[in-house]
């Protein structure tokens, strides 16, 4: 089985993905993990990484390459990350979109980070302005357009328990003779 949780940064795609993972005895791969782990390794920091993503294509499409391979060569897992839904197209199994309002996820952001969390809340938005505009331009895709997920939720409203016996039930409950199908996925990319 594969599931993709995707959602803006600070909606609780990490802990969701952990969760939901811990569930259902899945493996965990994050795309936030192999974003930071890259820009630590160059030694930036995940804003300046992304800003330099800005000019240099190739840092995005190697992640996004990354993150397809795997969703298409692994089985048992949780792949998470912003594009997850989009890049594992039909082979997902299903497919999560987590957000919040901006303020919160600032604020979770900013106690994750130890930052002021209007600074964080700001550079949040600048990151999630800079990512559309470049999965717009690279793959055509609409970061807007929730139409191909299965779920969507807001987890300001809900603890993470209760967000994960969401999803959970939503895959237990589904009965594959009462699918009508799933919202198939187009890109306008080669990986």
């Amino acid at each position: 089985m594969l599931l993709t949780v995707s959602g803006p940064p600070g909606s609780g795609k990490s802990t969701t993905a952990e969760l939901l993972a811990d569930a259902f005895g899945l493996s965990h791969v994050s795309g936030g993990d192999i974003f930071r782990e890259l820009a630590d390794e160059r030694g930036y920091t995940p804003l300046e990484f992304n800003k330099l993503a800005e000019e240099n294509d190739d840092i995005d499409r190697d992640l996004d390459r990354r993150l397809r391979e795997i969703a298409i060569e692994e089985d048992d897992l949780v792949l998470e990350s912003r594009l997850a839904g989009w890049l594992a197209g039909d082979y997902a199994d299903f497919r999560f979109w987590l957000d919040a309002p901006a303020s919160v996820r600032g604020e979770r952001i900013a106690e994750r980070e130890d930052k002021d969390p209007d600074r964080a809340t700001e550079e949040t938005q600048a990151r999630e302005a800079s990512e559309a505009q470049r999965y717009q331009e690279y793959y055509g895709i609409d970061i807007r357009d929730l139409t191909i997920y299965d779920l969507s939720v807001n987890t300001a409203r809900w603890e993470p328990d209760a967000v994960l016996d969401m999803l959970v039930t939503a895959v237990d409950e589904y009965d594959r003779q009462g699918d009508e199908g799933k919202a198939p996925i187009e890109l306008d990319a080669e990986f």
